[in-house]
Parts: structure tokens; C-alpha cells; sequence
């Protein structure tokens, strides 16, 4: 056993601990991504915690405005509350350097972090590729150079780093970068999975590493992956911070109406069915009677404009804040995320269907059990087979003619599931008997 790993036995022979900082590595906003949401709920759940130094490592942004991932309009990102501190460490090293520049500076800002905070640390990523491997290295290089104690390590794998790095990475025989990622992945304290469904498809891809290098990554990863489901601010949707006229006004802005219109909020990705949501719609009883309205950006973003054939029920947003995110899922006559499996991706939970779902809104959610979908559905929706444009069409002609008291009894059931998704709740448990932080 290293020094490195005797010290972490020493401190946290029980794998718990009282901690007074956090310091998480994800892709922060203004990236639109349910996990950067994740991540700025995790931060105020730790502050409201008693968790007394708060930090989120992320990129900079000018790094984040050329990278082609879609981001929120800067005017629509709230400030963090204070007490959570967001560093985003400009890349070391000049052109010489091909790659990992940026690696490095966050790496190095996280040792930089662990000498400098007081008393017991967490360090918790999101994203394994690459911010696990960030994580670990600046731990590791801590801990063994004498420059800090070893923190506890949170790894949350999520959906695409086992659909798409992993299994990419089996399908093109590059075997090795599988183990490396499920090794990174099992070298934190805490190895977590966003969902039962992920937790399956990591086990999975470790019997083919298995299969292939002769290691044993599906023992270690059966007895040490458990659950934990992305953290949600509920209390934004159960006590919502806008009226029903900022709503109104919200809407108007737009030419909507509460409960005229169908939603589709998310990124704008084949996977998420809204090709077949346009077909869909258009075969359905609802067109040319209230607008369908797709929120979002994304890399399919032209692609679905086509699609969509200039149909002037059909509009498209891409400017969407937090606020415009709250009237538009609780005023909606149907949310619809009709996702499907791709080689690219697969929906592991469904943090947007959560939200819609905790918005209390008048109509019900349509979705498929693509994944892990039904995990944060709990089944109170509207299933419809994934990639059936037939099936969605119905479950519209449902919604259509659903009583409004239906329609709301579904959507209190949802409210009262999704509620389990809350951030404080979700971080205890992450954190076990770790919540009450210890004197520095």
C-alpha cells in the first residue's frame, strides 16, 4: 500500500468523514447541460449544509465560447450565493503544447485549493473524461509531494462517459482507454453512478475490458459503484420565485399562453427524438391547435429547423434562462422528451423530465423508458415506444382529450416522486455522516 493511499485508511477508516470544504470539477454554466445545473446545486446544498468553503473548478470562458457546446445567454445565468467561489484557470504551457494544457492548470489549481483550505476536504467530479483524471492527478501529486492531506474523492460517472468514451473506446478495439477510464473511475473513494441504469452499463463495459485485458474491474466495480441520483433544487419549482403575471409576462414575450402550447426542452440532439416529436406532432390532433415549442440549443439545432419546414406552429427558442425554463415547463399543455438509444448517447436519468415533473405544470410528461428514464419518472407520464412516431402520436391524442382533472391528478403524483431528487437530500446522502463540518 503507498504512502498515498495509507494516509486516506488513517483519516477515513470508516469511509466517513466531517468536511469543511467542497470543491467540485465539472463543466459549469453557462454550458446548458443537466450536470452543470447538478453542479451549481450541489455547491448552495453544501452551503446550506454548513459546508463553509465552496469551490467550483471549471474553464474559462473564452475557452467555453469556442468550444461548440451550447451555452445559455450570459444575461440569463444567475450568481452563484456567496460563499461559492467559481475559478476557471487560464491553460498553462504555449502552442509546443498539443493537448492537456488546460488539464494541467486545473490540476494544479485543485492542489493549489487543498493547500490552502482548512481542515478535511471533499473533492468531487463530474464527468470522469477528463475531469476524474484531473482530479485524481492533483490528489495523487498532493498528497505524495507532502503539500496536503488526501481529501475523500467523489467520482459521479455519467451518461456519456460510459456510452460514448467507454464504449467507444471498446468498439474500436482501444481496450486500453476503457481500462484506463474504469480504473480512474475506481481509484475515488466513492465511485457513483447517476442511475441504477448507468451502474448496469458500468459493471457491463467492465466484463468486456474484463474479457479482453484479463483484469478484474467487474468484481470491484460490483461491490463499490452505488447510486446517486443528480441533485435538483426543488424549492425553485415548489415555491417558484416568479407569479403567475411574471409567467404571463414570460409567455406573452414569446406569443404564448399557459397551457396552449407543447414543450420540448432539452438539447437539441438527435437522441432526444424531436425529429420524430415534429412528425409526430404534425400527425396529431393538437396541430394547428396550440403551437409545439422546442427549447434548446444544440448540435442538431439546423437540422430540426429543416425538419420543421418553416411550419409556423412550430417554433424554436434557443435563448432560454432559468426563469423562462420555469414558466415555460409549469404553463406547458404537455412536456414531451421522447428520447431514444443512439450509439452516441443514451438518456441515463432524465434530469430535464425531473424538472418538468417537480414544475408542477398543467399537462403530464410524454417520454420513453429509454435508459434510465424511468428511474426519474417513476412511471407517472406517458409512455410511448422510442423511435415510434405512431405511439407518440397517440399519446398527443391523449393528451388531447385528457380531462383537465386527469391531466393535473398525473401531474401532482409526478411532483410528489420527483421531490426525492432534492439537492440538499441527494448531497446528505452522498456525504453520509459527513454533513456536519468539523472546526478548522
Amino acid at each position: 500500500m503507498s504512502l498515498f493511499d495509507q494516509q486516506r485508511q488513517t483519516q477515513y477508516p470508516h469511509g466517513c468523514l466531517s468536511v469543511n470544504n467542497l470543491i467540485i470539477l465539472s463543466r459549469a454554466d453557462p454550458i446548458i447541460c443537466g450536470h452543470s445545473t447538478e453542479t451549481r446545486n450541489l455547491a448552495e446544498a453544501a452551503l446550506r449544509l454548513g459546508i463553509q468553503n465552496v469551490h467550483i473548478v471549471s474553464y474559462p470562458l473564452d475557452i467555453l465560447a469556442s468550444s461548440g457546446l451550447p451555452l445559455k445567454p450570459e444575461h440569463s445565468v444567475e450568481d452563484y450565493s456567496t460563499g461559492i467561489t467559481v475559478d476557471r484557470p487560464a491553460p498553462v504551457g504555449d502552442y509546443k503544447v498539443l493537448d492537456g494544457r488546460l488539464g494541467v492548470a486545473i490540476s494544479g489549481h485543485v492542489i493549489n485549493l487543498l493547500a490552502q483550505l482548512p481542515g478535511k476536504t471533499a473533492v468531487m467530479d463530474l464527468y470522469l473524461v477528463p475531469h476524474g483524471q484531473m482530479v485524481m492527478q492533483a490528489v495523487a501529486s498532493a498528497c505524495r509531494s507532502g503539500i496536503a492531506d488526501a481529501p475523500v474523492t467523489i467520482g459521479e460517472a455519467v451518461g456519456s462517459d460510459i456510452t460514448n468514451v467507454v464504449s467507444n473506446a471498446l468498439a474500436t478495439g482501444q481496450s486500453g482507454a476503457a481500462a484506463l477510464v474504469i480504473q480512474n473511475y475506481l481509484d475515488h473513494d466513492y465511485p457513483v453512478a447517476v442511475s441504477a441504469f448507468t451502474r448496469d452499463l458500468i459493471i457491463s463495459s467492465g466484463v468486456k475490458v474484463d474479457n479482453v485485458l484479463g483484469t478484474n474491474f467487474t468484481q470491484k466495480l460490483s461491490e463499490r459503484v452505488r447510486v446517486s441520483y443528480p441533485a435538483i433544487d426543488t424549492s425553485a419549482y415548489l415555491s417558484p420565485t416568479i407569479s403567475e403575471a411574471e409567467q404571463a409576462a414570460i409567455l406573452a414575450r414569446r406569443g404564448l399562453v399557459r397551457d396552449g402550447y407543447v414543450l420540448f426542452l432539452s438539447r437539441l440532439t438527435k437522441a432526444k427524438g424531436v425529429e420524430d416529436l415534429i412528425y409526430a406532432y404534425r400527425a396529431s390532433e393538437l396541430h394547428g391547435r396550440i403551437p409545439l415549442v422546442i427549447c434548446g440549443s444544440g448540435p442538431d439545432e439546423a437540422f430540426f429547423r429543416e425538419v420543421a419546414m418553416s411550419d409556423t406552429s412550430i417554433l424554436f427558442y434557443n435563448d432560454i434562462g432559468d426563469l423562462d425554463k420555469l414558466a415555460l415547463m409549469s404553463g406547458c399543455h404537455a412536456y414531451c422528451l421522447p428520447s431514444k438509444p443512439r450509439v452516441e448517447f443514451t438518456e441515463t436519468f432524465g434530469i430535464a423530465i425531473a424538472e418538468a415533473m417537480l414544475s408542477g405544470g398543467i399537462g403530464p410528461v410524454i417520454t420513453t423508458r429509454t435508459g434510465g428514464i424511468p428511474e426519474a419518472t417513476g412511471d407517472y407520464c406517458l409512455y410511448h415506444k422510442a423511435g415510434d412516431v405512431t405511439d407518440l402520436v397517440a399519446c398527443l391524442n391523449k393528451v388531447a382529450h385528457m380531462p383537465d382533472h386527469a391531466r393535473a391528478c398525473m401531474s401532482q403524483q409526478a411532483r410528489n416522486y420527483a421531490c426525492r431528487f432534492d439537492r440538499e437530500k441527494i448531497l446528505k446522502n452522498l456525504l453520509e455522516e459527513s454533513v456536519v463540518p468539523t472546526a478548522a
